[in-house]
Formats: C-alpha cells, sequence, structure tokens
C-alpha cells in the first residue's frame, strides 16, 4: 500500500477501486491534518442500529442517540428539551453557541456541555465554520434499590455508578472543556463496531460509561471520597498458598518453597495458615495428599507403591504412617473397606 504526501500528514493510499480524494481533500481543509472522526462520518449512524442498552450497578442504561453531527455554517437547531434523558454534547470541531435555559455561551473545539432531564436548551453552528458534534443521548433509569451484591466487585461497581450518576444531576448549566478526552471514546466505539471487533457490545459499554464518567471528572476534578475495596491481606494470602498446594500436591513442596511464591517469609506464612485455616502448613498439605490417596486407593489397582509416590509422598512406608495417623488404618485396610473383595 502507497503514501501520499498532503502538507504535514502521510496518507496511506486507499485500496484499489476506492476513492481517496474526500480523505485527501479532508486534510488539505484541516491543514494537513486528518480529521481524527472523519472514519465516523461515512456511516455517522451506525451505532444507533446496535442495541447496546445495559446495566451498570443499580442503574439501566438505554442509549437513544451515539453519533457524529455535522452542523453547516449557521445551522440553528431550536430551542427543545428532553423529559427523561440527558443528553452529551461534544465539540471536536468547528464552534457555535448554544442557551441553556436562558444563558447563552459559546462553544468551540475541544469543548462539551450536558443537557439534564427537562432542561431547554438551543444549537447554533458559527456562521462561517459551521460545527460538528458528537452526541451521546441516555436514559438513567434506577432499576434496583436493594442492597448490592458482595461478591465478584458488584458491590463496588454500584457504588462508583451511583456516585457518577448523582454527579450528573449537579453538572452546571454551562459548557466545558473535554480536558479528560471523553471524545475518543466516541472514536473507540465506532471503530469497534467498524472493524467487528470481539465483544463489540462490551466495547460500546465501555466506551459509553467512560463517556459518563470522563465527563463528570471535568465538571468535578475533585472525585468523591469513596472507600475503596481492600482486600484481607491475609486471607488474600492464604488463599493463594492453598492454591499452589492443590495445584502442585504431587511435587516436593516445602515450607520456604510456598513462602517464595508469596513473597512473605515462611514463618509469615506458617502464622497466617495457622490464623485462618486453624491448620499448621505440614497438616494442610497431608490432608491436600490423603485426599487424593484416598480416591486413587477406591478407584485404582495401582500398588501402595505407586499411589505413595503419585501423590508426593517420598515412599509408601511414609504413607503408612501418616495414613495411620490421621485415618487410624492402614492404607490396604482402606482399600480393603472402600472395596471389598479387592
Amino acid at each position: 500500500m502507497a503514501k501520499l504526501q498532503t502538507g504535514t500528514e502521510t496518507l496511506m493510499q486507499a485500496p484499489e477501486g476506492q476513492n481517496l480524494a474526500p480523505a485527501i481533500n479532508e486534510a488539505a481543509a484541516n491543514g494537513g491534518h486528518r480529521y481524527p472522526f472523519q472514519l465516523m462520518k461515512e456511516q455517522q449512524h451506525a451505532l444507533e442500529h446496535v442495541q447496546a442498552d445495559f446495566r451498570w450497578g443499580p442503574y439501566g442504561i438505554c442509549v437513544f442517540r451515539f453519533h457524529l453531527a455535522a452542523f453547516p455554517p449557521g445551522k440553528i437547531d431550536r430551542f427543545h428539551k428532553h423529559t427523561e434523558e440527558y443528553e452529551f454534547h461534544f465539540v471536536p470541531r468547528g464552534s457555535g453557541m448554544v442557551i441553556l435555559e436562558d444563558t447563552p455561551c459559546h462553544v468551540g473545539e475541544g469543548m462539551m456541555y450536558v443537557t439534564a432531564p427537562g432542561v431547554m436548551h438551543y444549537q447554533e453552528a458559527d456562521d462561517k465554520d459551521g460545527m460538528d458534534e458528537l452526541c451521546l443521548r441516555i436514559r438513567i433509569v434506577r432499576i434496583d434499590d436493594g442492597e448490592p451484591a458482595e461478591s465478584w466487585g458488584a458491590a463496588s461497581e454500584w457504588r462508583e455508578a451511583e456516585a457518577c450518576v448523582r454527579q450528573l444531576g449537579l453538572i452546571p448549566r454551562r459548557p466545558s472543556h473535554d480536558r479528560f478526552k471523553a471524545m475518543e471514546c466516541f472514536l473507540a466505539a465506532y471503530r469497534a463496531w467498524y472493524e467487528n471487533q470481539p465483544g463489540l457490545l462490551t466495547v460500546i459499554r465501555q466506551c459509553i460509561i467512560q463517556i459518563l464518567l470522563r465527563t463528570t471528572r471535568a465538571y468535578f476534578p475533585e472525585p468523591e471520597h469513596m472507600q475503596l475495596p481492600s482486600r484481607d491481606i491475609n486471607r488474600y494470602r492464604c488463599r493463594i498458598a492453598e492454591q499452589f498446594i492443590k495445584d502442585n500436591y504431587q511435587e516436593p513442596l516445602t515450607l520456604e518453597a510456598v513462602a517464595e511464591v508469596i513473597h512473605i517469609s515462611p514463618r509469615q506464612l506458617q502464622r497466617i495458615m495457622k490464623s485462618q485455616i486453624g491448620s499448621t502448613f505440614s497438616d494442610y498439605i497431608e490432608s491436600i495428599r490423603l485426599d487424593h490417596v484416598c480416591r486413587e486407593l477406591a478407584e485404582s489397582r495401582n500398588t501402595i507403591d505407586q499411589v505413595a509416590v503419585r501423590n508426593g509422598f517420598s515412599s509408601a512406608n511414609y504413607l503408612h504412617r501418616v495414613f495411620k495417623k490421621k485415618l487410624g488404618i492402614t492404607p490396604q485396610q482402606y482399600r480393603s473397606r472402600s472395596c471389598p473383595g479387592s
């Protein structure tokens, strides 16, 4: 694929049969720089054909508009309101004027404004430049007033969604600069659709959430103080140790080796396991190995020597001692009781 030089910008030549003139003209009109949102002009309303409604914490997010619109010079969008929806307006190019209720404000490239439900607004593109607008219109519906589930991070997502929606209701009726690049999320969502990326709906939904979060952050740079979810670090370390032992019980594991995996001292690991599961390291690893030994004794015809070595015991004699101490019978007696006639 050849390259074409246009001003200061290098463009990839279009595939054979595709008209490159619009892209070249677009770059020339922008001082040699390709307009970042040019791709969205191919099918400006494509994202609105995707059923992208989703749940975020206790809210249902219904998506009505999600597009790039071009307002020619002097174009007027007369006073109107949306009874139940929030509308997010971003200006990636050009300039104009908006009136929010009774307050006129200038908007230009890199700016944005939000209209809450019921807010009358008017928009007029500049007489010379015109104005492009990225627009997201959504309805936010409270669908759950219960207590958030604590599993799998649901409670944390719930609290973050509530904080964001609360701030949306407090956004002042004035434009702001898109300081945290919410506009980029429109292009990311469009590219996901354009390229038919895996997880398309997930990408679109994440982009919408990012637009909400980045917008509120632009108006409220100091986030609401929230207690971040924190782990019980000892329980967390114990779970890692338990899982590592379960995954590697057939190997000659030592307290020192497992402690090194968790990046703590052997003494710390011993203390943590005793406090969390009431067992020493040696007792725990023996219990895991004995569980597998008992299963193999009942289900296979392997010799006691084979069973011992396969399950992490150094010898049949050592298995015999541990088995008798823990279960009160020998491995052979256990097999006989589990498989009468064997």
